[in-house]
C-alpha cells in the first residue's frame, strides 16, 4: 500500500487504576517475573479454539486461556502492522510514536522499560517497525535479534518477494543471517528455546511477533492433510497455518515448563489486527464472527483481535475479562507486574491490574479512538460510530445488540450520533498539533 498521512492520535488514557500491585515476583521470590509476549500476524478476530472456531486445533493456545484470562473485547491502536506494533510497544497511540520512516527512534519501548528494570530482552520475528539504525530492535531495547523488518519474507528461501526488489531479508542483530531453506517458524521457536535456557538465571523478556497466518500461506504438509477435507483452499491454509503457529508456541511454553519457569513468566498472546483478504491469502480464509470486516477497516473484524494472558499465581485461571480495553494497555500493566518504571512521557493506555483481579472492574477508557486513512471511530458503552471523510458518511452501531455492525442506527439515535461525533471533534483538536507532523508507511 501507498504512503498514507495520519489525521489523528489517541487522547489522554484514563488514570491508571488504583487497586493494589498484583503479586511480582510469587511468595519470597527474589526477582520480577519473566515477561513472554507472542503476536500474531493477521490474525482473525475469534480464530482459535478457544474463541469459538470449530474444527481449528489450536491446543497450545486454548491451554493457555485455561491457565488465565481470555479477553472477548481487546482492541488494537489500528488495523494494519506497522501503526498497531508501535502503539503496542509504546503504549502510546501510533500517531505520537510514529515517524515517517516507522517507529520514531526516541520512542520508549517495553524492552527498554524492562531493560532498565534489569531485563535481559530478545526478540525473534518479524519486526517491521522501520529500517533506519535508530528504529533497530537493538536500538529499541533489545538485546538480540533474528528475524526481518520488512512486512512478509519467504519462509524458506527468505527472500522479500512482494513489490520488489527481491532481497534476502533475514537478519541476526545488524548482519545478514543465512539458514537456506530452514522453516522460518522453526527458526524463530528454536532461537526462542535457546534465549530461554541462556537466561535462566535473571529475568528476562521474551519478544516473539510471528509472521503466522500473514502471507506467505506456507504451512507444513502435515497440517494440510490434517485438513484435507476443508473444501475451501483460502480456509485449508489459514486453518494449516494456525495450527503450526500453535505447536510453534507450543514448543516455547513447554520449554518454560521443562526448565521449571512456567510459574514465574508471564505470557501474553495477541494478534496485530484482523485477517487478511488480499489476493496473497485467497481472498481471505480467516473468520471473525459473528463480527465484520478484515485487515485495513476499522469494523470489528479489522481491530477486535484474541487476547490471552496468563500468569500462575498472579491472575485468575480459566476466566473471562469482556471489558473494553486495548493494546496500549501492556505496557503500563506490564510496569505493574513487574515493578518496572513506566516511562515518563505522556502514555495511552492504562493499568489493567483491576480488571486482572476483577471480571467486575470498570475499563480504564470512557471511550476509545481510532483513525486509518479516511474512516475514523469511536466506541463508547456499547455505542460506536463509523465514520468516513471521503464521503462525510456516517454509520451507528450498538454493539450489544448488533455486534456484527449490519444496522445503522444513526437517523434513529440522532442524539448519540451527534454526541459521539462532537467528542471525536474534540479530540481531533487536542492533538491536530501533535498529528499534522507525522506519516506511516502501511504494508
Amino acid at each position: 500500500m501507498s504512503r498514507r498521512q495520519c489525521l489523528s492520535t489517541l487522547g489522554q488514557a484514563a488514570a491508571a487504576l488504583t487497586a493494589g500491585p498484583l503479586l511480582v515476583g510469587g511468595a519470597g521470590a527474589q526477582r520480577p517475573p519473566n515477561v513472554v509476549l507472542i503476536l500474531s500476524d493477521d490474525q482473525g478476530s475469534t480464530d482459535l479454539g478457544c474463541y469459538g472456531a470449530t474444527n481449528l486445533h489450536t491446543p497450545n493456545l486454548d491451554g493457555l486461556a485455561g491457565d488465565g484470562l481470555r479477553f472477548t473485547q481487546f482492541y488494537v491502536n489500528a488495523p494494519v502492522c506497522i501503526p498497531s506494533r508501535s502503539a503496542l510497544m509504546t503504549g502510546r497511540h501510533f500517531v505520537r510514536s510514529l515517524s515517517s520512516d516507522g517507529m520514531s527512534g526516541d520512542e520508549v519501548t517495553i524492552a527498554e522499560m524492562l531493560k532498565g528494570a534489569g531485563y535481559r530482552t530478545g526478540c525473534f520475528g518479524k519486526w517491521h517497525l522501520g529500517h533506519p539504525e535508530s528504529m533497530e530492535p537493538l536500538a529499541q531495547g533489545f538485546d538480540e535479534f533474528l528475524g526481518f523488518k520488512v512486512g512478509a519474507m519467504d519462509n524458506y528461501s527468505h527472500f522479500f518477494y512482494y513489490g520488489g526488489p527481491n532481497r534476502h531479508v533475514l537478519r541476526r542483530n545488524l548482519e545478514p543471517y543465512r539458514e537456506d531453506g530452514v522453516y522460518f517458524p522453526d527458526i524463530v521457536a528454536r532461537e526462542a528455546e535457546r534465549f530461554i535456557d541462556d537466561n535462566q538465571a535473571s529475568p528476562f523478556f521474551l519478544y516473539l511477533p510471528l509472521n503466522q497466518p500473514h502471507y506467505p500461506l506456507q504451512p507444513e504438509a502435515r497440517f494440510l492433510d490434517r485438513y484435507q477435507g476443508v473444501a475451501d483452499v483460502a480456509r485449508r491454509y489459514q486453518m494449516a497455518s494456525l495450527t503450526s503457529m500453535d505447536e510453534h508456541i507450543g514448543r516455547v511454553l513447554r520449554r518454560l515448563d521443562d526448565r521449571g519457569l512456567r510459574q514465574d513468566t508471564i505470557v501474553l498472546f495477541l494478534s496485530d489486527h484482523g485477517h487478511s483478504r488480499e489476493e496473497r491469502t485467497f481472498g481471505g480464509g480467516g473468520r471473525s464472527t459473528p463480527f465484520t470486516g478484515h485487515k485495513g477497516t476499522l469494523r470489528e473484524g479489522g481491530i477486535r483481535v484474541p487476547c490471552l494472558l496468563s500468569a500462575p499465581g498472579r491472575v485468575p485461571s480459566s476466566q473471562v475479562r469482556d471489558q473494553a480495553v486495548t493494546s496500549l494497555d501492556l505496557l503500563p500493566t506490564i510496569a505493574h507486574m513487574t515493578g518496572a518504571a513506566l516511562p515518563s512521557r505522556e502514555l495511552d493506555g492504562a493499568s489493567l491490574a483491576g480488571i486482572l483481579a476483577s471480571a467486575g472492574a470498570p475499563s480504564p477508557h470512557g471511550q476509545l479512538h481510532w483513525v486509518y486513512d479516511n474512516s475514523w471511530a469511536v466506541l463508547e458503552g456499547n455505542w460506536k460510530i463509523l465514520g468516513d471523510v471521503s464521503d462525510d458518511s456516517l454509520a451507528l452501531y450498538n454493539l450489544a445488540q448488533d455486534p456484527a455492525e449490519r444496522h445503522n442506527v444513526a437517523s434513529s439515535n440522532k442524539e448519540i450520533a451527534t454526541y459521539l461525533i462532537g467528542r471525536h471533534n474534540e479530540w481531533i483538536r487536542s492533538i491536530k498539533k501533535e498529528a499534522s507532523s507525522k506519516a506511516f508507511v502501511s504494508p
